[in-house]
């Protein structure tokens, strides 16, 4: 458990830099629909949004290792840390000190995550599920992302931004899952890796998650699109580890009251960073008007 530990946050520090990365490159880019693939084919070219992905590739070994030597709903909380470690990162790219909202809605988010996982003590349960639970996944998940989707075509601003993060969180929450499947059933024979339809469906899966990461970077601050990321995605993966992978949590006596508190805390975490300072609505405003 303790390698799993170590390696979640190894990898909570390199998504942070990689996220700052791709987010700085998306906003120079013109904004755009969250599927709208001519985004992804701008940044490509952009050499900022290329080294990006240096730490994002060590963020996905590190996670690796951790969800093969550890459950599901322990290792994805842990990614959340990645929250603080991103706005710091932004805040001194920027030169710039780290907004108080910011601070409030990461600081109350993660305190959230972190008393959920502690609460509930959660225990692994099954390695691989079957193809139904998948199916079951997939029809929960894919539902809750189009309603994402079609409500942030409505939205603008940092509001946008953290509906497209909820999105992005699930679909990274699904890839999580199906890569702990992967690596599960990998044994050394790489024809059978390759033959594998989870690992189609995690590329997949992974591809439109990025696509709309993107997209969500470009509305607002970092906060705004990450903090919803970061608390959506490791909710997902307790939510699948609980169904697919069948993972067990301790939900009796006083942990329950404790349970709700923290979910309550996660929402606020999300509601903070999905909602624009006033200085920010009111230029906005002005931007809008002329």
């Amino acid at each position: 458990m303790i390698l799993a530990v170590l390696a979640a946050l190894v990898a909570a520090f390199s998504f942070a830099l990689s996220t700052t990365m791709h987010q700085r490159a998306a906003k120079r880019q013109p904004e755009s629909r969250a599927l709208d693939p001519r985004l992804l084919f701008r940044l490509v070219r952009t050499r900022l949004w290329q080294l990006g992905w240096a730490p994002d590739v060590a963020g996905v070994v590190s996670q690796t290792v951790a969800l093969r030597y550890g459950p599901l709903a322990v290792v994805q909380p842990l990614l959340a840390s990645g929250l603080f470690m991103a706005i710091l990162i932004e805040a001194a790219w920027n030169r710039r000190p780290v907004q108080h909202r910011d601070l409030a809605a990461t600081v109350v988010g993660v305190v959230g995550l972190v008393a959920f996982v502690v609460t509930v003590d959660p225990r692994a349960g099954v390695a691989d599920p079957g193809a139904t639970a998948w199916w079951w996944v997939a029809t929960g998940t894919g539902g809750v992302v189009a309603a994402c989707l079609l409500a942030a075509r409505r939205t603008r601003g940092a509001a946008r931004g953290a509906l497209l993060g909820v999105a992005t969180g699930v679909l990274y929450g699904v890839a999580s899952a199906l890569l702990k499947s992967v690596a599960t059933r990998f044994h050394g024979d790489l024809a059978a890796l390759v033959l594998d339809p989870r690992l189609a469906a995690l590329v997949l899966v992974g591809l439109v998650g990025v696509q709309v990461n993107q997209s969500a970077f470009q509305s607002g601050r970092i906060a705004a699109p990450l903090t919803a990321l970061t608390l959506t995605e490791p909710v997902t993966g307790v939510v699948i580890g609980l169904t697919a992978f069948r993972e067990a949590l301790s939900l009796s006596g006083l942990r329950i009251p404790l349970v709700v508190l923290a979910v309550v805390a996660i929402v606020v975490g999300i509601w903070l960073g999905g909602t624009a300072p006033r200085a920010d609505r009111e230029a906005a405003a002005r931007d809008s008007g002329r």
